[in-house]
């Protein structure tokens, strides 16, 4: 299998992370990586949308030849193959609750970090817009009050002491917030310290540039 993607870029990074957390639980999921240059427009070039015509990243293209071109699609797909040490694990309460939050932060805050970093300070230089800025922002922040008080209770990772899909989405999308320079989490202190915690995991130093 091939996982096409582009670095720094959330939806991507999140499937690099889940790659690297399972390689450091000792399950190897044959998965190579490809660098696609989406600033030299790589990604809208003939060879790139036969793989996905919408032109996006990150793309899983597999053995047979089909391809996967939604993140959460990928990371589900990759849990069903090999479901030794997958991150899905616990009673099927357990399961869902953990689907239940890694959507939440996916809708509720990560689609719009993209947005803020480029309406604030964009890295491709697109020019600012602090009423959009502002706008988004103010709908982040009841997401981040809520993953806030989650981690109030002591627990080190969002849905308990281990990791789980909602760990890698908050974590790509506040590695886009770096990368923009940005910061979100300056009144979020339960939700700053984790990002630091995880940061200092095996699989997070692997892959995160920002």
């Amino acid at each position: 299998m091939k996982l096409y993607m582009v670095p720094a870029a959330p939806n991507p990074t999140k499937v690099m992370l889940y790659i690297a957390e399972r390689k450091a639980m000792g399950v190897d999921l044959g998965v190579e990586q490809i660098v696609v240059n989406t600033l030299k427009g790589k990604h809208k070039e003939p060879e790139h949308l036969a793989r996905n015509p919408f032109g996006t990243l990150p793309v899983l293209e597999l053995e047979s030849g089909e391809c996967l071109v939604e993140s959460l699609s990928i990371i589900l797909y990759l849990e069903t193959i090999q479901s030794d040490n997958a991150l899905l694990s616990g009673s099927e309460i357990e399961k869902a609750l953990a689907r239940d939050l890694e959507r939440t932060i996916e809708l509720r805050l990560a689609n719009s970090v993209g947005g803020y970093v480029h309406a604030v300070n964009s890295p491709f230089g697109l020019p600012p817009d602090p009423e959009l800025g502002e706008k988004l922002k103010a709908g982040m922040d009841p997401a981040l009050g809520y993953l806030e008080s989650l981690l109030g209770d002591g627990r080190q990772m969002l849905t308990s002491d281990r990791v789980s899909l909602a760990d890698l989405t908050l974590q790509s999308a506040l590695q886009f917030a770096r990368f923009g320079k940005v910061d979100i989490l300056e009144s979020y202190g339960e939700i700053a310290a984790w990002d630091l915690r995880y940061r200092e995991r095996e699989a997070a130093k692997e892959v995160l540039k920002f």
